[in-house]
């Protein structure tokens, strides 16, 4: 099995994690927790959690310089205005507006990177394109943005298509060092936000208490793993196949949204997410047949 077919599922990975993202931000937005400051704690625990390995690592964190910083800071900016989305709009919308990203980073691939246009690429793209669109409604809700969550989503799929970028250029940054820094960067990101425009809204203990359990539940077996291989895996890769390939998050979080909060999902959105994991899968099985073909001919 070759590293690029291993991050590829590692990407398929990620993103099906991802799709369960935006349970323990509802929990803590059920709790009455201002939407700023449920992003707060949310980054608070995963922080919390990693900051042995950031001070077993000071070294390595500290050697990576400015462009150690500059990637974290773009990956928190994505995962802050993500957050956000998601308790300002639709889980749906949120998540599928993020999904823009795959033009940006088709586009930053092209000028920055200098990869072409594939016709398999181009089919994938499509293919996800169709697929969102009909999960909106083939255009009788296009996905135009309304409201600030739909513009945060906007702009957490831009952000994350910078990072995916610059991980694509600095391949050798060291996985471990990228995820602490991208919860730091996170909750500092998130904890300015909310002090300058909701100082009055702090969270208590009482409140937050009854949501941990929820919230390291899903940090251990979800988020934690799940930010790492997203952060490991595009190394590897072309930035727009890792965007094809995070789309595994559309699916789950469709999917867990109407199962969990009764959001709509019916015959029109099995057949938009169906389309999305299609063209999560165009790459991955086009390689396996390209791979088959080179031992053949062998």
């Amino acid at each position: 099995m070759t590293i690029e077919f291993k991050a590829k599922i590692a990407c398929l990975y990620a993103g099906a994690c991802w799709g369960l993202f935006w349970v323990p931000l509802r929990a803590l937005s059920d709790a009455g927790l201002h939407p700023l400051w449920t992003t707060v704690v949310y980054f608070l625990v995963p922080a919390l959690c990693l900051f042995p390995v950031l001070i077993a690592r000071w070294r390595s964190v500290a050697g990576g310089g400015i462009g150690l910083q500059l990637t974290v800071i773009s990956s928190g900016l994505a995962l802050t205005c993500y957050s956000a989305a998601i308790v300002y709009t639709d889980v749906v919308r949120a998540i599928l507006l993020f999904y823009l990203m795959p033009i940006w980073c088709t586009l930053l691939a092209r000028f920055v990177l200098g990869e072409p246009f594939t016709a398999t690429r181009i089919i994938a793209l499509a293919l996800a394109a169709l697929g969102m669109l009909t999960i909106f409604g083939l255009g009788l809700s296009f996905p135009v943005p309304r409201n600030l969550g739909d513009w945060l989503g906007v702009a957490a799929g831009l952000f994350w298509a910078i990072t995916t970028v610059r991980l694509r250029l600095d391949e050798a940054r060291s996985s471990i060092d990228l995820t602490v820094g991208f919860f730091v960067w996170s909750l500092i990101i998130a904890t300015g936000a909310a002090l300058v425009l909701a100082p009055e809204a702090i969270p208590t203990v009482a409140q937050t208490m009854p949501v941990m359990p929820v919230l390291l539940f899903f940090m251990v077996l979800f988020v934690l793993p799940g930010t790492y291989a997203s952060l490991w895996a595009p190394k590897f890769l072309s930035p727009s196949v890792v965007a094809l390939l995070l789309m595994t998050e559309v699916v789950v979080g469709a999917v867990s949204a109407a199962l969990l909060v009764d959001e709509p999902f019916g015959m029109r959105e099995l057949a938009g997410v169906l389309m999305i994991v299609g063209a999560s899968l165009v790459e991955p099985l086009a390689g396996l047949r390209t791979r088959k073909k080179d031992r053949l001919r062998v």
